[in-house]
């Protein structure tokens, strides 16, 4: 059986992907900074899968997360830096504080677990896939999100240049850019847009969502059927990239 890592995986759209996974037939290290969250989904999923805490803003946390699974179940096949937040600040009211944590959580989180990982496989003499959480707003920058945008435009040139480097090991790095995912992480945005635009709660959001060609908001599962992909035999040619999945969005 195979072994994965999901940061992150304790609720929303790391939820989603740990639930793919273990249907996949993977041994699921569910990896939350809310253990318990991590603990629950971990024994809803079933394959042996299994909680542990983390911070992935600590290299150290990372580290000791990479060695306490291979301890646990002998390997490591799959990485998913799914961890990440968002602040919603419009540029020139941004602070240093909510700039650190986006910075130390969406950039920090996914170097320190693509390193770990990368060190794992080719201790393994395996290949591997590392799969990093970027988003559409690291395609386009998005108001008021300057921060938020800029992390994930790092987690794309991340993934490049980890790719270029990892392939002579046959290591893959990607990464999978979602929407609007109609998580609580969407619903703490929609809020913060109200205040901003001085907009009802739920403008903001229906009206990204008219936005949307197929005419829907997303869902973690749509996320992770991408990542299911990333994760399997079927993406081995496919390495460097950093992919939409986003119901086909119209950027203004």
């Amino acid at each position: 059986m195979k072994v994965a890592i999901v940061t992150g995986g304790g609720q929303g759209i790391g939820e989603g992907i740990v639930r793919q996974l273990a249907q996949d037939g993977f041994t699921v290290a569910v990896a939350d900074i809310n253990k318990d969250n991590a603990d629950k989904v971990a024994a809803s999923v079933g394959n042996d899968s299994k909680g542990y805490y983390v911070n992935v803003a600590s290299h150290d946390d990372v580290k000791k997360l990479v060695e306490d699974v291979v301890a646990d179940f002998g390997q490591l096949d799959v990485m998913v830096n799914n961890a990440g937040i968002c602040r919603v600040e419009p540029f020139l009211e941004q602070t240093d504080k909510a700039l650190d944590d986006l910075l130390d959580i969406n950039v920090k989180g996914a170097f320190y677990g693509t390193y770990e990982a990368a060190h794992q496989f080719i201790k393994q003499g395996t290949k591997g896939k590392i799969i990093n959480a970027s988003s559409i707003a690291g395609h386009e920058g998005f108001t008021p999100l300057a921060a938020y945008s800029a992390t994930k435009f790092a987690v794309r040139g991340l993934t490049q240049t980890a790719a270029k480097e990892l392939a002579q090991y046959g290591i893959t790095v990607n990464a999978f850019c979602p929407g609007i995912v109609l998580t609580p992480m969407w619903d703490e945005i929609d809020r913060r847009l109200s205040e901003i635009n001085h907009v009802p709660v739920g403008e903001s959001l229906k009206k990204t969502i008219e936005g949307i060609a197929l005419g829907r908001g997303e869902t973690p599962a749509d996320v992770a059927n991408l990542v299911s992909f990333l994760a399997s035999e079927k993406s081995d040619y496919i390495t460097g990239q950093a992919i939409l999945v986003d119901g086909g969005m119209k950027y203004v």
